[in-house]
């Protein structure tokens, strides 16, 4: 797959067939849409291709990150490359393009500039200023510049509309264990290794803190059976996501820190991702560092036994 951050570094690019939409989950109603698009291009002898923004155009329009990421960038342009898609064509949403209006945006860009013959998008498509386009819009400048529209219906998943909006909210309320049916993979995130207080470790149950990234979904405060994977290598662990100290007093501050089973490897400095499979209880705080470690020996074993390490017994 070729990426393209740029429309000035596209130069002599095929006829194409265009998946358009932010694609920021790349979940099952993306996939589709997608794999649609790649099997039309095919049909046709056509080049695929995905036209999405790197930025989210609601943070641009409202000046706020309130919009936060489900999956990093590097990890959305793999997905697509495994996806067939020829190439991708990934550029900041910045003031000309919001301000740029629908006919321009399609002629200049979508067939002027990438040479598109057909164009797929969902059912709720908006794009140009003030999200003014629409698949309608779509269809009426099609039938005058000669290219063909394919419109997605709502996608579904046990009766819900999959969206990333309703996989942002059962992230930030902890339902992590929808996220698989919905994304056809666990959310996760990553994150380097820093020191932390080393209480864990005092309890036979070390731990290994990361950052918090701003710009991602963070799970609701809990503790939550996950998977660690450091160097390719995946490994069951278990992840607490809350503010530290939890003793009662002293100065909060949000940290995710992961008890991974059967690991001895020093990682401090090096980079780790966590996988969210399953919430095991809400963050609570405790009236003392004993209460505390016996709950961290419990939490531990309920996700071990989960992991299939030990029976629950």
């Amino acid at each position: 797959m070729i990426s393209y951050f740029s429309l000035d570094e596209i130069d002599k690019i095929g006829e194409t067939v265009i998946a358009l939409g932010n694609f920021d989950g790349v979940h099952k109603g993306h996939q589709e849409l997608i794999r649609r698009m790649v099997n039309t291009a095919l049909s046709a002898n056509l080049k695929s291709a995905v036209f999405t923004f790197s930025n989210h155009p609601k943070n641009v329009v409202t000046g706020e990150s309130t919009v936060k990421n489900i999956l990093y960038k590097d990890e959305k342009i793999k997905i697509l490359a495994d996806l067939g898609v020829d190439y991708l064509v990934s550029v900041d949403f910045d003031h000309t393009i919001e301000t740029m209006e629908a006919e321009d945006f399609i002629k200049n860009i979508l067939v002027k500039k990438l040479k598109m013959k057909e164009a797929f998008c969902g059912f709720n498509y908006r794009f140009a200023h003030k999200g003014s386009g629409s698949p309608e819009t779509l269809m009426k400048i099609g039938l005058a510049e000669g290219f063909g529209l394919h419109v997605l219906e709502p996608y579904m998943v046990r009766g819900q509309i999959v969206s990333s909006s309703v996989i942002r909210n059962h992230i930030a309320s902890g339902e992590v264990d929808r996220c698989l049916s919905l994304m056809g993979r666990y959310y996760s995130t990553r994150g380097t290794v820093v020191m932390g207080n080393r209480l864990g470790r005092t309890i036979g149950f070390p731990t290994s803190n990361i950052t918090i990234d701003e710009e991602m979904v963070t799970p609701a405060n809990g503790v939550y059976i996950t998977f660690c994977s450091h160097n390719s290598i995946r490994y069951p662990s278990v992840t607490n996501v809350g503010l530290k100290p939890t003793v009662k007093g002293g100065v909060k501050v949000k940290n995710m820190e992961t008890h991974i089973f059967d690991f001895n490897k020093d990682i401090y400095g090096k980079e780790i991702r966590v996988e969210f499979l399953e919430k095991i209880r809400d963050e609570f705080e405790f009236e003392s560092m004993e209460v505390l470690a016996a709950q961290i020996k419990k939490d531990c074993l309920t996700a071990a036994a989960y992991h299939g390490i030990i029976n629950r017994q």
